[in-house]
């Protein structure tokens, strides 16, 4: 290749990078404007709450998410209260992101009433419900304490824990990334051309995403949002590192810069794109959920570590070849210079002292940390992960909370958000029955359209003095339960209902919000139970088209596995007695487990693919020690910038988020340090020649 190409080809490369980047970085702040944490959104068509849902407007005007308002004041509302609070009413119904406002409904106490504002199909519920509160403030006469709570209450705190994701979130992960550079390269240049490259990637990604969101073809909300940008900026240094390593050490034997990242990328690229496609098929497994939310995960995710994967084998590369060695200073490796002792006796570092234990004890080393990892694991009994109530989803403060807590101790738990049931008109005297013959509904109303309040009496002397809505032979009861709508006890008046309606109509539906809470858990429990094995199996076969081998790939599996396990429990032991969580989310150990594997199985391919390379020359048992002193530093250093980029996710006060951050960077260090340093390297010390069955590495010398 003549001279100038050379310098041609980097340059257009750099220069192409920097027109994504300045095209996809605005879209940074805009992907939020894509993005919904709206639950029912993320249910699949087939779920009864979705159904009732798109129903819902057939049989009332108003469509969109109650907020619900509360007054309270010690010792009983005066008139003037009640006065006041009636004005808020019609000051709420003149708003124009508002369907409809219900009367002043009063306590039977006496100290509260609440206020139910349904806002319109369109309305953006953040800024809906913090217009509302600004309403609420301005009416409080002296003495009375006022919450806006409900749905929409709970999606606007949600919204606004989640608005630290366009630049906290970020701005954390980066800087602590770029210290643990530092560290370890004692570089200034080399951090910013790793993080620009990681930078850049998320950039591509995003403006990707965006489209895909605009156009309809994947749901965004601020869990996918974040997990993209943190595996993202994790995934792409990842790999910097392995070729940097790489591209250190070519530059010690290549005279030439071009030398150098030829010879970078020859001994880079193979496992740099093994252990990308294994993340991608991992992701992709999610695909396979029933819930949108974590459907949208999978593309989402495998487009980030796609661009991660181009970003690192071509922007990286043309950005090290235009600074060459002094990308590397102070400490630049010189032509010629000796590459360190990897074993032996006189080798040294902590990773040569790693390998002579590993050589000295192998059985000892593997089983310790067997057992270890497996006593780590046995918190994985303690673990409750069926769901946690809404208002537990945000940590810290959280108005809709306050005011939830309000409401119940002067209301039924469930006012302003009761189980919806949809059922055959013919049959409503015995779908109301049934309705209050179960155990925690407080009361059952009919919709109507023509009535002022959009509901009917369906009870009592008042019943069928007027005509509830009938649509294609239908009619939509609202039972009010007694528990709040996002507490256990409501979610089993809910699995009762649907019993006790399906036995008058078995084409009864149930919905709303208590519903969808249970729709999501259920779905969420059972995609877990479908995608987890199927992960492992399609990582199982990766392995084995990658090593060659059917031994070593059950190894891994194995290990990461029992990682996994160990991390979750530990986890689970962290939530309960020292956060004291009120448990975790399905989704927490799926996004776990996906990650953990597809990642822990990462460093795993870093780490075998150079030991059989090794192998190959020097013999299976020899090849594990110079594989693990080759590969030990910048794997460890990589792990320690994975675990950093997750546990970044802890600044969103989102439970589920923080949850998943302990676990997958608790998951990253446990393997970086002790299944990918110790377990691995000792096991397959111990299997020697064996480790590689049936590949022709099986048919060795074992004492080579």
């Amino acid at each position: 290749m003549s001279r100038s190409l050379r310098i041609v080809l980097p340059a257009l490369v750099i220069v192409v990078w920097l027109g994504i980047a300045s095209v996809g970085g605005p879209f940074f702040g805009k992907i939020s404007e894509v993005s919904t944490n709206d639950q029912t959104s993320f249910l699949p068509a087939s779920a009864d709450a979705t159904k009732v849902q798109e129903r819902s407007s057939e049989f009332r005007d108003e469509s969109g998410a109650p907020a619900i308002i509360v007054l309270e004041r010690d010792g009983g509302l005066t008139s003037t209260d009640l006065a006041d609070a009636k004005a808020l009413a019609t000051t709420l119904s003149d708003r124009a992101d508002v369907e409809a406002v219900s009367p002043v409904i009063p306590s039977e106490d006496g100290d509260a009433v609440e206020i139910v504002a349904t806002l319109t199909q369109d309305a953006e519920t953040g800024d809906a419900v913090e217009a509302i509160r600004s309403d609420v403030d301005d009416a409080l006469p002296s003495g009375v304490s006022g919450h806006v709570t409900g749905p929409a209450g709970f999606t606007a705190d949600l919204t606004e824990a989640f608005a630290g994701i366009d630049g906290l979130l970020l701005g954390v992960a980066l800087a602590a990334v770029f210290v643990i550079l530092i560290i370890v390269y004692r570089s200034p240049l080399l951090p910013v051309l790793v993080l620009g490259t990681a930078t850049f990637a998320l950039c591509a990604s995003i403006l990707v995403v965006w489209w895909l969101a605009e156009a309809d073809i994947v749901t965004v909300n601020g869990q996918v949002q974040g997990i993209l940008s943190i595996l993202v900026i994790g995934a792409a240094t990842d790999y910097a590192l392995l070729y940097t390593s790489r591209f250190r050490e070519a530059l010690r034997d290549h005279r030439t810069g071009w030398d150098a990242t030829k010879a970078a990328l020859r001994g880079s690229l193979e496992p740099i794109l093994a252990s990308g496609g294994t993340v991608i098929v991992g992701v992709l497994c999610l695909l396979l959920s029933d819930l949108n939310s974590n459907k949208a995960l999978g593309p989402v995710a495998a487009i980030g570590i796609a661009f991660s994967l181009l970003a690192a084998l071509t922007l990286l590369p043309a950005l090290l070849l235009a600074f060459r060695r002094a990308a590397f200073w102070p400490l630049r490796p010189a032509f010629g210079s000796a590459h360190p002792e990897l074993t032996g006796p006189d080798a040294r570092g902590i990773w040569a002292r790693v390998g002579r234990l590993v050589a000295r004890r192998s059985r000892v080393v593997w089983i310790v940390c067997t057992v270890g990892l497996l006593a780590m694991g046995a918190g994985l009994f303690g673990l409750k992960a069926d769901g946690v109530p809404q208002s537990d989803l945000i940590i810290g403060s959280s108005q809709a909370r306050d005011g939830q807590d309000v409401l119940a101790d002067h209301f039924p738990g469930g006012s302003g958000s009761p189980a919806q049931v949809i059922g055959a008109e013919r049959d409503l005297d015995q779908l109301v029955d049934a309705i209050t013959a179960v155990d925690g509904v407080d009361g059952v109303v009919a919709a109507a359209k023509d009535s002022p309040a959009g509901t009917v009496p369906v009870t009592g002397d008042a019943a069928g003095s007027s005509t509830p809505t009938v649509s294609r032979g239908d009619v939509l009861l609202e039972a009010t339960l007694s528990d709040a709508a996002d507490s256990d006890a409501a979610e089993q008046t809910v699995r009762d209902l649907r019993t006790a309606v399906e036995r008058v109509d078995p084409g009864a539906i149930v919905g709303g919000v208590t519903a969808t809470a249970v729709d999501t858990n259920d779905t969420g429990i059972r995609d877990r139970t479908l995608i987890i094995p199927v992960v492992l199996v399609v990582i199982l076969l990766i392995l084995m088209l990658l090593l060659r081998s059917i031994v070593a790939p059950l190894v891994l599996i194995g290990s990461v596995i029992v990682s996994f396990a160990a991390a979750l429990g530990v986890g689970a032991l962290v939530f309960d007695h020292v956060f004291d969580f009120p448990g975790a989310d399905p989704s927490v150990p799926l996004y776990s487990f996906v990650f953990l594997v597809a990642l822990g199985v990462d460093y795993n391919i870093f780490l075998m693919t150079r030991v059989r390379e090794e192998a190959l020359r020097h013999g299976p048992r020899e090849g594990v020690l110079r594989g693990l002193g080759v590969t030990g530093g910048v794997i460890t250093s990589a792990g320690v910038v994975l675990a950093a980029t997750f546990a970044a996710l802890g600044v969103i006060p989102i439970l589920f988020l923080v949850q998943i951050a302990f676990v997958v960077a608790f998951g990253v260090l446990l393997d970086t340090i002790v299944v990918r340093s110790l377990l691995v390297p000792a096991l397959a010390y111990d299997l020697g020649h064996r480790a590689w069955w049936p590949s022709r590495l099986s048919r060795t010398n074992p004492d080579m």
